[in-house]
C-alpha cells in the first residue's frame, strides 16, 4: 500500500528501550480535504528518512499493522502505518477530487 503527499514533520529517532527504536513522519495528502497522516519507521528503517525535508512530495509504501489490548476484561484496537520505503515524486501531487 502507499501514499502520496507533501512532508509536514519530520521528528527525530526516538530510542523508545534499549532494542525498540521509531521515527514518526507527517505527510499531508493533497485532496479536496487534505489529510494530515502519521507514519511510524522503527528498527532499520528509521535512517531511511534522513535525505528528506519537510516540503517535498513523496511516495511512501506502508504496512496497516493492527492489534487487539484487552483490559479489565473489555478490548480495545489499535492501528499503526508503518513505513518502509519512501521516494520523492517529480512534481505536485495531483488533486484526488
Amino acid at each position: 500500500m502507499e501514499l502520496l503527499g507533501k512532508i509536514k514533520v519530520i521528528k527525530p529517532t526516538n530510542q523508545v528501550n534499549d532494542s525498540f527504536k521509531k521515527r514518526e513522519l507527517v505527510i499531508t495528502t493533497e485532496e479536496q480535504h487534505p489529510q494530515h497522516v502519521l507514519i511510524e519507521f522503527v528498527q532499520d528503517k528509521c535512517p531511511v528518512l534522513d535525505s528528506y525535508n519537510i516540503g517535498e512530495n513523496v511516495r511512501v509504501f506502508i504496512n496497516v499493522r493492527g492489534r487487539e489490548v484487552v483490559k479489565d476484561g473489555e478490548a480495545k484496537y489499535y492501528n499503526q502505518l508503518q513505513g518502509w520505503r519512501i521516494e520523492r515524486t517529480d512534481s505536485a501531487i495531483p488533486s484526488q477530487k
